[in-house]
């Protein structure tokens, strides 16, 4: 008897968004613009692009491994914990900010989208814990969003030599890489296929693609009329099956979305996932794409990507998160392939030089941690009437900026036994320091870093601050007298 065949896992590969919906109400216009005002109660998230298609098809209850360009900010984070425990994460470099899309409904209706972070995957060699995975696929699904992975050389190369072995399915993007040669099926929506196929009618452009991308199929999905399935020059219209009942969708917190409009968000990415799923279990391609159009068709029904989204609440003063490690965010940075900075110093009375200085820190790499001089340290440095401000207090308010990334606090006289830990790439010192000898540079140094001496704002100093309210006492002032 013939032992089971090994399970191999799905591999998706693609570009990872952050999709957040704020919900709320809308009663008036704004009065200085016509445009809605909108009150938001909630907001939900969950992952877009290719960490989507990994959501989903671990529903399937295969393993499933997710490929793809991961930076260091808060957006990653959440992308991390909602896939954490689901999903095998490969990362890959991204050089920027992670891509956020924000959905602003008002009554259940969509009225706007801000998208910020303009992240791509770094052009830099593919790590090989990402080529060892697509060498233990059972299937590949890509899930191109534009955003560089699918165009990296050395990824490329891997996905051409596995579609000669496992079934690879490939969503693509106008923005994106063309599909490697050999792919068992490629997904393009009809405004996709009209704008890669560059002719008119559905068939025409599907034979044209397949032709252009050596693709085994092509499946040109068409919304509620399902796909069209072009396999050489045959083609097979696949449509949905009966709609069934037409009560208003919920989702799985029991929400009805949108006021009971059917919501397309995510269906794409559905309808390929399905399909790679089911080609990784035998299916063959006109099999896989029924399948496709019935699951992507129920999930729309179920709410689509809301029936998969996790609320998040509102942080409070009382409840707002601790500040980041700043060593573990610093590993991250590092497994990322980005730079690592740090500066140093009391900042005893934060004010616009110290701003100015962090601000064009951090814009010398990914992250910044500053090192802290402790109470004790600062006592010892500039007398025993200092700090004026604590050092727990210190460091909250520098973690509070959005150029600090972490804050660690050190007890010497020099931050040289916390930059032998840290090991970053970067030391940054105010141009006050020219003419002085900076004791930590031998241990930046000796890392491998460098350091960077950046210019200060004239007039700006915490000493000068206190001497300047020191010297203003209450009788500069009239007083009420008590009667």
């Amino acid at each position: 008897m013939s032992a089971p065949q090994e399970r191999r896992p799905l591999v998706v590969v693609g570009d990872t968004l952050l999709d957040v919906d704020l919900e709320g109400s809308s009663e008036r216009l704004a009065p200085d613009a016509p445009v809605p005002v909108v009150d938001v109660a909630r907001e939900w998230q969950r992952p877009g692009g290719a960490g989507l298609a990994a959501l989903l098809a671990a529903r399937s209850g295969h393993e499933v491994v997710l490929v793809t360009a991961v930076g260091v900010d808060e957006s990653a984070d959440r992308l991390r914990a909602m896939l954490a425990g689901l999903v095998e994460v490969v990362a890959l470099p991204l050089t920027g900010g992670t891509s956020r899309k924000t959905r602003v409904l008002a009554n259940g209706v969509p009225v706007t989208r801000l998208d910020v972070g303009r992240g791509r995957a770094l052009d830099a060699p593919v790590p090989q814990a990402a080529l060892d995975a697509l060498d233990r696929a059972g299937a590949v699904l890509v899930a191109d969003y534009g955003r560089g992975v699918t165009g990296l050389d050395d990824l490329r190369e891997h996905l051409a030599l596995r579609a000669r072995d496992v079934p690879v399915v490939w969503d693509p993007h106008p923005r994106g890489s063309a599909p490697v040669p050999g792919c068992a099926l490629v997904t393009p929506n009809l405004s996709e296929a009209r704008a890669l196929g560059g002719v008119d009618g559905t068939a025409d452009q599907g034979r044209v693609l397949g032709r252009l991308w050596q693709a085994g199929a092509i499946a040109v999905t068409l919304g509620a009329q399902g796909a069209l399935l072009v396999q050489g020059d045959t083609e097979t219209h696949v449509p949905l099956d009966e709609p069934g009942s037409e009560a208003e969708p919920r989702d799985a917190a029991g929400r009805t979305p949108h006021a009971g409009r059917l919501d397309t968000c995510g269906a794409g990415d559905a309808f390929a996932t399905a399909a790679a799923v089911a080609l990784l279990e035998g299916q063959a391609p006109y099999e896989s794409v029924r399948t496709a159009v019935g699951r992507a068709t129920a999930f729309v029904r179920a709410g689509a990507a809301t029936a998969v989204s996790t609320e998040v609440p509102y942080a409070t003063s009382s409840d707002r998160p601790e500040p980041a490690d700043p060593f573990a965010t610093v590993e991250q940075v590092r497994a990322a392939g980005g730079t690592v900075v740090a500066t140093g110093g009391c900042f005893d009375l934060l004010h616009r030089g110290h701003v100015s200085l962090l601000t064009a820190a951090r814009a010398l790499g990914d992250a910044l941690v500053v090192c802290l001089n402790s109470d004790a340290s600062v006592a010892r440095a500039k007398g025993p009437d200092r700090p004026l401000v604590s050092q727990d207090d210190r460091a909250r308010v520098l973690s509070a900026l959005a150029s600090v990334d972490g804050v660690v606090v050190f007890d010497e006289d020099t931050p040289a036994e916390v930059l032998a830990r840290l090991r970053p790439d970067v030391w940054v010192k105010g141009s006050d320091y020219t003419d002085q000898p900076i004791p930590e540079a031998a241990v930046v140094e000796a890392a491998g870093g460098r350091v960077v001496l950046l210019p200060v704002v004239d007039g700006y100093s915490t000493t000068r601050l206190v001497h300047a309210s020191r010297a203003t006492t209450p009788h500069d002032h009239p007083t009420k007298e008590t009667p």
